[in-house]
């Protein structure tokens, strides 16, 4: 499976990229982090929203960990 952005980057936007979507400011959030997010399974599409999966949550919950 191939991103369009290294994972390293996506792993340090995450937290940045759910801020903005409980903000309800999608458009802030690279159109190509969304499609890579849905392609690893850590978002998905649900009644038209975009949310963080289970697999999602764990990456955010790492990278909060991180000093």
């Amino acid at each position: 499976m191939k991103t369009q952005n290294p994972m390293a980057e996506l792993r340090r936007a995450l937290q940045e990229t759910v801020d903005s979507l409980q903000k309800r400011r999608a458009c802030d959030i690279p159109e190509s982090y969304i499609e890579d997010y849905v392609l690893l399974d850590w978002m998905t599409w649900e009644g038209g929203g975009l949310k963080l999966t289970t697999t999602g949550e764990n990456i955010r919950r790492q990278e909060s960990l991180r000093p």
